[in-house]
């Protein structure tokens, strides 16, 4: 069970105490294997008191690093470092909030509130939790940034005429995922009717079936590094366009494709190239406009895999070098005559396990290629390619 702090874990974790045993105890393994000998080493440090809290702030600590930036010094706990936004994507839809009064009604231990404070021009956030509010301040103070903070209910307004920034709970109190908007906490239709007329920005899981939310003006979807992190539902930003999808990278580049592009393609046979569109632009909808804008077209209407003779710069893209009927005994042909032996296989409407297929096909030989597998029509077709990074 997760380490269930309180607001005198948070006041000690902040004192200088605080902070020097997280600074003595901040080299210890933290591995299964030490978890004796990091408990025993903490207990003489800061004594049985605080480590508990001691113990899991570090964890926590080393957890965040592949989420949230800068946060070595950050207070968590373990529910709200797991829903927190990572940074680029916080920072990413704080942008679209950039010059206006927003106020972050479930502002948790402030992951998009920070981000929110550096480009708002003015920041509130509220919490029902008083641990997590008090997290917030200290880790508002860390980032630099100075909103203002008041615990409160999501469903009982403090604010007037912001724009409402919101990201419910979708675990129970066992940890279970909740699927059911009703089950969202607080829920997302009683969310809603809280803020009459008020521009929203509501944080929902990329899988939700958004036709739940027919108040939302524009659903945008939001990838990170080739991984869709989440969806959001926005109200009120007067930008006319429905579905946005929004692909980000580390390294700082992005880009972003919308339902008001263009989306009619040429109905053609397959290119040179097989490109596997970004989870975002796929789960957005907008797969046409994503190909439209690229000189692009679908292999299928139905199926998002798109073909052409150019591919777009910075997309891992699949060079066709040869392709026919889908048979397994035709495509272990073709890997023994190209001598494959490492083999990526991906696979769009066909009921084909690519995993227990690699296994079938024991591929031996000494090159690597990846065979992309999906129907034209409604015939199987097989594709053998090799992977290449768009520069």
């Amino acid at each position: 069970m997760p380490y269930a702090f309180t607001l005198d874990d948070v006041a000690f974790l902040r004192s200088g105490a605080g902070s020097a045993a997280l600074d003595e105890c901040a080299a210890l393994p933290l591995t299964d294997s030490s978890r004796l000998s990091d408990v025993g080493f903490v207990r003489r440090a800061v004594g049985e008191r605080y480590a508990g809290a001691v113990l899991e702030t570090l964890v926590l600590r080393r957890k965040s690093s592949s989420k949230v930036d800068d946060a070595t010094s950050w207070l968590f706990t373990s529910d709200a470092l797991q829903q927190a936004s990572a940074t680029a994507v916080a920072r990413h839809r704080a942008s679209r909030l950039d010059g206006r009064d927003v106020h972050d009604v479930t502002c948790s231990v402030g992951a998009d509130l920070v981000e929110i404070s550096r480009v708002a021009r003015r920041a509130l956030g509220s919490d029902v939790d008083p641990v997590r509010l008090a997290m917030a301040r200290h880790n508002a103070e860390t980032a630099r940034v100075s909103p203002a903070l008041v615990r409160a209910d999501a469903l009982r307004p403090v604010s007037r005429d912001a724009v409402v920034v919101a990201d419910p709970a979708r675990r129970d109190s066992a940890g279970r995922r909740a699927w059911k908007p009703a089950d969202f906490l607080p829920p997302l239709d009683d969310l809603v009717d809280a803020y009459p007329g008020r521009p929203l920005s509501v944080k929902c899981a990329p899988g939700l079936d958004f036709a739940i939310a027919p108040w939302a003006e524009e659903v945008e979807l939001v990838s990170l590094d080739g991984q869709v992190r989440e969806a959001c539902l926005w109200r009120g930003l007067g930008e006319g366009v429905s579905r946005r999808a929004t692909v980000l990278r580390s390294d700082g580049t992005q880009w972003t494709v919308t339902d008001a592009e263009p989306d009619e393609l040429p109905h053609k046979g397959p290119g040179e190239w097989i490109v596997d569109p970004d989870g975002a632009v796929v789960r957005a909808g907008l797969v046409r406009h994503y190909a439209a804008r690229h000189g692009l077209w679908q292999l299928d209407e139905r199926i998002a895999y798109l073909t052409g003779d150019t591919p777009p710069s910075g997309v891992r893209a699949f060079r066709v070098l040869e392709h026919g009927p889908y048979q397994e005994k035709a495509l272990r042909t073709v890997l023994k005559r190209h001598d494959v032996g490492r083999l990526e296989i991906l696979v769009r409407g066909l009921d084909v396990d690519p995993d227990a297929l690699r296994r079938r096909l024991k591929p031996r030989g000494k090159a690597e290629a990846s065979v992309v597998l999906t129907r034209i029509a409604r015939s199987p077709v097989a594709f053998l390619c090799r992977a290449e990074r768009i520069p």
